[in-house]
């Protein structure tokens, strides 16, 4: 058999079987006296195994594993590692559709906001906050930047962060100082960050903040760690100078509170 006609019996195309042989995969088979490959029923069987091994999910560099141990133990081994994965797959798939499903009921209801883009438990504290109808800028940016590390956080971070907030959320009158926080900040817009009322800011700021976080912060493991770092000198550079300062002295305060609990 030719290439052409060896890849139509398997099911394959001439391009894949020539893969497969740079691979090493499918051994190169015996050439004729004009240069062309001449296939045996042999190197069928081999290539119908190739395929079948690449239809259950193996990767290639896992399809050469397998055909090198001829026990059979390793493709034992590789086909359990990818039940895991595709059991992975498949929970997490259940979990987008019921997330999906929950969205196109509320759309169907009133509506979609911003805020059920966010994961179930984030869009609650920022509703029980009301951080998304204060109609601050300063809240608006506090939400994002809160809304950003509960995305890239890893999941232990994204579990303390969220601790954190369900733990501002639960006080009393929360809302109430969040906004009390909020609306000295907005004020300094267009202040010096010498004026006074920056220390003003930055003390409520400090104030609002709860324990846990604190206690984060002087770990050296949260926010005020990373003070020097190039997302926040960006995140600092979204604000004007004077609420910029604010917020500095307010994680400064809050890492020295945390550092004296310890």
């Amino acid at each position: 058999m030719r290439i052409s006609e060896i890849a139509a019996l398997v099911g394959v195309t001439t391009r894949a079987v020539r893969h497969y042989h740079h691979l090493g995969l499918l051994p190169e088979p015996a050439r004729l006296a004009n240069g062309y490959r001449q296939y045996s029923a042999r190197d069928a069987i081999a290539l119908a195994r190739i395929r079948r091994l690449t239809e259950l999910g193996l990767g290639l560099d896992e399809v050469r594993d397998v055909i090198a141990d001829d026990a059979g133990r390793e493709l034992a081994e590789v086909l359990a590692e990818l039940d895991t994965d595709l059991a992975r797959q498949e929970a997490e798939t259940h979990a987008r559709r019921a997330r999906l499903a929950t969205l196109l009921a509320r759309a169907g209801s009133g509506g979609l906001t911003s805020d059920d883009e966010l994961s179930p438990e984030l869009a609650d504290l920022f509703r029980e906050l009301g951080a998304s109808r204060t109609g601050s800028a300063m809240a608006t940016k506090d939400r994002e930047l809160l809304a950003l590390l509960a995305t890239v956080a890893d999941p232990e971070e994204r579990d303390r962060l969220l601790a954190a907030l369900r733990t501002l959320a639960a006080a009393p009158g929360a809302a109430e100082r969040a906004h009390e926080v909020y609306a000295p900040l907005d004020e300094l817009a267009d202040a010096d960050p010498a004026d006074p009322r920056v220390e003003t800011a930055a003390r409520a700021l400090a104030d609002c903040l709860p324990p846990e976080l604190a206690m984060e912060l002087g770990a050296g493991t949260g926010l005020a760690a990373a003070a020097d770092n190039g997302f926040l000198k960006a995140f600092f550079a979204d604000f004007a100078p004077a609420q910029a300062e604010a917020v500095r002295r307010a994680m400064r305060r809050v890492s020295e509170k945390g550092g004296a609990r310890e």
